[in-house]
């Protein structure tokens, strides 16, 4: 049983099912080498006990989603300040902006990769414009984010396995030199970017060290874009497979805020998240030993009967919705708000510019290059654009 293949990464529900009513911790051998945890209950006290599983786990050293505390609060309070409500608040205009330019360029011909031409760019420029980065400079930025999002490989053993480190140590280097750069510019010459709110961020007098920004800095590059990109494209996939939700929503358009929540909670974009015992910790009666690899599967989690009624079932008025798509805990997603803003802005916009829209193929998609993630590599669609109206004088 291969559960990570691209079959079913495509579709792992099923398998999910199987295994959280027979198996809900399940030991997966080397390579991977971990113990994934399928049912929510679990899941979730796993990711909220940080005080029997630690986020130290084989990752990026400086990035502080991986520290504990006292680290991470201190680190995630400075960084806080900088990715305050308003921040995101003011960024809405910009997405939209961003959202029209993208879509008007495809509406002549009719067929869009929404994934290369929409739902990459969108968030990625978003980010890459907060951080400060030259959109001229977009190649070299999404070059970073592809390398960092194969570090999932790492686990899987193999010249696969050692060509995603060589990849990621050659690109932090590069990230390195680029980033002093823009710090020394920054300090010369301060902002009103997230760059320059990092640099100045400061908390019981401490602020942060330029390794620490450059994890931060890795960490946005890929974290700040894939988790809205996998949003945004699981939505239209849901849409299309369940014409009645989509008819729905263009009836009912305040609908669409829950709607997010229920494609977040159906189609998780991320599908687990690494933690590690300090101790010898018992779960489902069975003893993970310390420093062994655990992974609760969020994609599971959501859809666990005994918590929501017809998981299986796509209702974007479902109502509550407790699904853990953005983690849980100290480790909460710092990025959910913006998230959310920009799905909402992207769906938006799709649904009023698109009058009707379908797949160009029926082969199946390839998924996202990271194993932790779910959501495809490509999505060709075409549509029908509406008729905007003509407004004349008179």
């Amino acid at each position: 049983m291969d559960i990570f293949s691209d079959e079913v990464r495509r579709n792992p529900y099923p398998l999910y099912d199987q295994l959280r009513t027979a198996s809900p911790l399940l030991r997966v051998p080397p390579p991977f080498n971990a113990w994934l945890v399928f049912d929510y209950e679990t899941a979730k006290r796993v990711l909220n006990d940080a005080e029997t599983f630690s986020s130290r786990v084989p990752a990026p050293r400086n990035w502080f989603l991986f520290f504990d505390a006292p680290e991470h609060t201190k680190l995630r309070a400075l960084i806080s300040r900088a990715f305050t409500p308003r921040t995101v608040a003011m960024l809405e205009l910009r997405i939209r902006d961003l959202s029209q330019a993208l879509l008007d360029a495809a509406m002549e011909r009719g067929e869009i990769d929404l994934v290369e031409e929409y739902s990459v760019p969108l968030p990625m420029k978003v980010i890459a414009g907060m951080i400060g980065i030259p959109l001229s400079q977009w190649s070299t930025y999404k070059r970073w984010s592809d390398t960092i999002l194969r570090l999932s490989y790492s686990r899987s053993g193999g010249e696969e396995a050692e060509r995603s480190l060589v990849q990621f140590r050659a690109v932090t280097i590069e990230m390195q030199a680029y980033l002093a750069g823009l710090l020394a510019e920054r300090r010369e010459s301060p902002r009103d970017d997230l760059l320059t709110h990092l640099i100045e961020a400061e908390m019981d007098g401490e602020r942060l060290t330029e390794e620490e920004i450059l994890g931060f800095f890795q960490m946005l590059v890929v974290g700040g874009q894939e988790t809205t990109t996998d949003l945004i494209d699981n939505a239209m996939l849901c849409l299309l497979e369940h014409p009645d939700q989509l008819a729905r929503l263009r009836a009912e358009p305040e609908l669409l805020e829950p709607a997010i929540e229920e494609v977040l909670r159906y189609r998780s974009p991320l599908q687990w998240i690494m933690r590690t015992p300090r101790r010898d910790t018992e779960l489902h009666g069975q003893t993970i030993p310390v420093g062994a690899l655990v992974l609760p599967m969020i994609g599971s989690a959501n859809r666990d009967p005994k918590v929501f009624a017809e998981p299986d079932r796509f209702d974007i008025s479902r109502f509550p919705n407790a699904h853990i798509a953005f983690g849980h805990g100290p480790h909460f997603c710092l990025g959910a708000a913006l998230s959310r803003l920009e799905a909402k802005i992207a769906l938006g916009d799709l649904l009023e510019r698109f009058e009707s829209f379908e797949l160009v193929s029926s082969e199946p998609w390839a998924p996202r290059l990271a194993l932790h993630v779910h959501g495809p590599a490509a999505l060709r669609l075409k549509f029908q654009a509406k008729k905007r109206a003509v407004v004349t004088g008179g």
